[in-house]
């Protein structure tokens, strides 16, 4: 999967599908009334990408937590996602994600 600095910096694949991971962005979760759309942001710390859902998200799902989605990054810069699968926490976060945040984290960005 790609993180948001990846997909920031234009690395990750353009008009296809594909997977991009990191942090629910805390306070960024919004919920459309009267339908199974939901908007929020994921994260890597140093780069944040807007992300549009329709459907039921996984009971783990929570802001601040990890996230894989995958989908299409729009000609808008949302990335609409067809798949979301949430970890418990970033010690259960994939490895990839991890490091990517703690790169993130430190200022640098990393090359998967």
């Amino acid at each position: 999967f790609f993180t948001p600095t990846q997909v920031a910096a234009k690395e990750a694949p353009q008009g296809r599908a594909f997977r991009i991971g990191g942090l629910v962005e805390a306070g960024s979760l919004r919920r459309e009334p009267n339908s199974l759309t939901v908007k929020f942001r994921v994260t890597d710390t140093a780069q944040t990408i807007p992300v549009s859902y329709s459907g039921l998200l996984p009971d783990l799902f929570k802001e601040g937590k990890g996230v894989v989605a995958q989908g299409i990054l729009g000609p808008d810069g949302v990335f609409h996602a067809t798949e979301v699968l949430a970890k418990h926490d970033e010690n259960y976060m994939p490895p990839e994600a991890k490091a990517a945040v703690e790169a993130a984290h430190k200022g640098m960005t990393m090359k998967t």
